[in-house]
């Protein structure tokens, strides 16, 4: 195991082939300010570029929060000119996080509001407390989501599901964001370490490449018509067969025995 932390506000450890990014302002409910947004990016990127690293765990210190939203103080201070600039670097931030090239897993206890629940949303998987509440209130606020909530929400639960999430403007609880799609699983607040745990020692399992493949053919399907998505997974399909991983795979499963990947 190693750890360090980013100037205290983003915490990184290393379990095996798994890292785990902490958010690390209970005290704020790990809201996301300036500093703690250059944070994230530092471990995210430390993340990627550690090729023993296969699956990141992305979470909020303390029991109340995963992240509850954005730094309040911060927001009043905006201009529209200083507004449009706070929102396009948290979309950069999250289309990194989105575009990893390995799985995040959301492990989310207690508020995941505002750009919590956004950077939720940019996460591969959400694995959600019983006890977690999720939301986009910004309209509370007089403004609307801005590190992407608008263009992703509506993508995972629905362009009815999303408008009310946004005009609304209330939290949901985690059953509900299960029932409409916002988050994959929900569990016990004592078994969510475990089985977010066991979710991502279960993807770091598998095939690297495999993997990234996987997720940039949904990621870009998604975007394009049927036709296109099954052109860009053919191709992906394709890049595969090129990896020493497959002939791994495909040898192993012959051979009956289990697999070593070399990411390659």
């Amino acid at each position: 195991m190693t750890a360090t932390a980013a100037p205290g506000l983003v915490l990184y450890r290393v379990e095996g082939r798994v890292a785990t990014i902490t958010v690390n302002r209970p005290d704020k409910l790990n809201a996301l300010d300036a500093p703690t947004l250059d944070g994230l990016r530092a471990a995210f990127e430390r993340a990627q570029g550690d090729d023993a690293v296969r699956v990141v765990i992305l979470t909020g210190a303390g029991e109340r929060a995963f992240i509850a939203g954005a730094d309040i103080a911060e927001l009043a201070e905006l201009t529209p000119l200083s507004a449009a600039a706070h929102a396009l670097r948290g979309q950069a931030l999250l289309q990194f996080v989105e575009h990893l090239g390995k799985p995040v897993i959301a492990m989310i206890r207690g508020y995941a509001l505002g750009g919590g629940c956004e950077v939720a949303m940019a996460c591969t998987i959400r694995i959600a407390s019983t006890r977690a509440r999720l939301g986009q209130p910004e309209v509370k606020l007089g403004l609307i989501p801005g590190y992407g909530g608008t263009q992703r929400l509506p993508r995972l639960v629905g362009k009815g599901r999303a408008m009310e999430v946004c005009l609304v403007g209330e939290m949901i609880s985690a059953e509900e964001a299960l029932r409409i799609g916002l988050v994959n699983r929900v569990v016990p607040p004592e078994s969510l370490e475990a089985v977010t745990r066991e979710v991502a020692e279960a993807i770091a399992a598998r095939a690297p490449l495999a993997a990234r493949f996987a997720m940039e053919a949904i990621q870009r399907g998604v975007e394009v018509p049927l036709a296109e998505g099954l052109r860009v997974e053919a191709d992906l399909f394709g890049r595969c067969a090129a990896t020493r991983d497959m002939r791994e795979g495909t040898t192993a499963f012959l051979e009956k025995r289990e697999p070593v990947w070399e990411g390659r």
